[in-house]
């Protein structure tokens, strides 16, 4: 885990080296100035001369300047450093993210994610910091001062053998019981964000059923379950400062009444009062050491679960991946099921898609039929690949779909999802995802196919009208429209329409489809409806059930051999709905 981790350093190894070095100067700067003082002190009950007392001030200032420039640079060159890292580490998490296939994503949660590319990335990178600089300095501060303690005070320094075991055990307690309640906040952050986002993304819908009240309720409760284990975490930690306190004042109280003890009964030829201040302030960064090394363990225990879960998502390996020799270039839009068996964990005891087979010939126009939960979506995305085949495969352009780069692949197919998503920026921005290169005669020509001309024509902007997040500031019927056509500056071999004209009226749907069949014919088009008006002319029809095909043909063929095509017909012709 920790040499992934640290992989994700790479140009800042530089500076972090850097900070090491800065670190070790700061450290031996301090522990000699106690020592320089304290022979300071000892010469001038010495009678000492006044050259020698500027000389040796001086030193001391520009020791003391140094060591401040030391650690004043291993500031600068740490938090470059883990900063640094930090951004290596998210854009590693962001690329590894962009090649998972939607069972990698769903494996972890889109709430979770976030979670790991944010708040995990930021504690990794405290305790990147921590580690180049505290945890190097207080490691050398506590070495070096305990052996200056023992050259200046001797027998005195024995203070420490009662001291930094008891620190160092109640330390190790401390943080062996507020960690627990740290591991589980991450996991309730997941959640949180979880309810964040539904809530965000599902605004109008909360509002239209006026439950303002019930999300604020779960989200502070969320909210609340978050601060109960901090607090508990919290609580636990805060012993660290009463327990060093205890320790640094018993050490002060030792030091000082065994020192002047035995200053006065051996007259200075023991200890003097230089040794005996100079053993105070050893002490002081002894105990500071140890209470620096306990945050260091807090913080690196807590950032232990962030590195595990960050850990997760770089080991993750995508579960669709190009064959060795991937196929580039796709021949034509047919496209063949062929004994075709899916479901989406493999665990689950049914199928999702049962016993598929399937022969779609290039440019046909294909409807695809049935309700709810018969899979009709799962049937379609396993054409490019965003899902792959429990068993069996699908053929586009006669090769195997997992023969495929997968780039090329998902190029020839355009798609336009039952959840259609616009992207902040303007109209142009948005359409040019289908072909960076298109121009804006393309743009048009696609727009007018899509029947989304005319009411971008009719805004103030224009094609350079800004799209808010998610597509707000346009209509349903509007946003599934450019969706289209932004599938359709892809100049796709097989273009698959997920019930992406279901928010269009009528109308408007049949100038859409009367446009494929005119402008596109060489495009295999698979259209998912729930209107049979909007497949009744498509060369092909199926109709799912229950997640099998249930039945094949055109609309005369289907009205004369499948019940279920000729009950929708009927529920539809005759029950007064506007395709009658």
């Amino acid at each position: 885990m920790i040499k992934k981790l640290l992989s994700c350093v790479r140009e800042y190894k530089k500076p972090s080296v850097i900070t090491f070095f800065l670190m070790v100067g700061e450290v031996v700067l301090e522990c000699l100035i106690p020592f320089i003082t304290a022979n300071l002190v000892n010469q001038m009950k010495a009678d000492l001369q006044m050259k020698s007392l500027l000389l040796t001030g001086l030193l001391l200032i520009v020791m003391a300047v140094a060591s401040l420039a030391c650690g004043g640079l291993a500031g600068y060159t740490s938090a470059k450093a883990s900063a640094g890292f930090a951004r290596n580490l998210r854009h590693d998490l962001f690329d590894k993210v962009q090649d998972f296939s939607f069972e990698n994503i769903d494996k972890f949660s889109s709430s979770s994610l976030v979670t790991r590319l944010t708040t995990d990335v930021s504690n990794v990178q405290m305790a990147y910091m921590m580690v180049i600089r505290i945890a190097v300095r207080s490691p050398l501060m506590f070495l070096f001062s305990v052996i200056m303690a023992y050259i200046m005070g001797g027998a005195l320094a024995t203070t420490f053998v009662v001291v930094i075991p008891v620190l160092a055990f109640g330390l190790i307690l401390i943080g062996k019981n507020a960690m627990p309640a740290f591991h589980s906040v991450f996991r309730k952050y997941d959640k949180l964000n979880q309810s964040v986002e539904e809530n965000v993304r599902a605004m109008r819908v909360v509002k239209g059923f006026s439950r303002e009240e019930y999300e604020k309720q779960k989200f502070n409760a969320a909210a609340e379950d978050i601060r109960r284990d901090f607090t508990k975490a919290e609580r636990i930690v805060a012993f660290n400062m009463p327990l060093m306190q205890i320790c640094m004042y018993f050490n002060m109280i030792f030091v000082l009444i065994v020192g002047s003890k035995l200053i006065i009964t051996n007259r200075g030829t023991t200890i003097d009062v230089g040794q005996m201040s100079s053993m105070l302030t050893y002490g002081m960064q002894i105990l500071i050491s140890l209470m620096m090394l306990s945050m260091i363990y807090v913080m690196i225990t807590i950032s232990l679960e962030s590195m595990k879960r960050i850990v997760e998502v770089l080991n993750e390996e995508p579960t669709m991946t190009n064959p060795a020799a991937p196929v580039t270039e796709i021949q034509n839009g047919s496209i063949d099921f062929e004994g075709v068996n899916f479901k989406y964990f493999k665990d689950s005891a049914k199928y999702t898609l049962a016993d598929a087979n399937l022969h779609i010939d290039s440019g046909m126009t294909v409807g695809i039929l049935g309700g709810t939960g018969s899979s009709k979506s799962t049937l379609v995305q396993l054409i490019p690949r965003l899902y792959d085949t429990t068993e069996g495969c699908v053929r586009v352009g006669g090769v195997d779909v997992r023969d495929y780069d997968l780039t090329a692949l998902r190029d020839s197919v355009a798609m336009v999802l039952q959840k259609n998503q616009l992207f902040s920026g303007t109209i142009k921005e948005n359409l040019r995802w289908g072909n960076e290169q298109a121009t804006d005669d393309e743009l048009v020509e696609a727009c007018k196919l899509a029947q989304a001309d005319e009411f971008i024509q009719s805004f103030p902007d224009g094609y350079d009208t800004y799209i808010e997040q998610g597509g707000t500031n346009v209509s349903g019927g509007q946003k599934q429209r450019l969706c289209i056509a932004r599938a359709l500056l892809k100049k796709p071999k097989i273009l698959i329409l997920d019930d992406s004209t279901s928010a269009v009226d009528t109308k408007t749907d049949a100038l859409i489809r009367k446009g494929f069949k005119e402008f596109i014919p060489e495009t295999t088009k698979l259209i998912i409806a729930q209107r049979i008006a909007s497949v009744q002319d498509a060369d092909l029809i199926l109709i799912l059930d229950n997640g099998a095909i249930a039945a094949v043909g055109n609309h005369q063929q289907l009205m004369q051999s499948s019940d279920i095509y000729r009950e929708i017909y009927e529920q539809q012709t005759n029950g007064g709905d506007d395709d009658a």
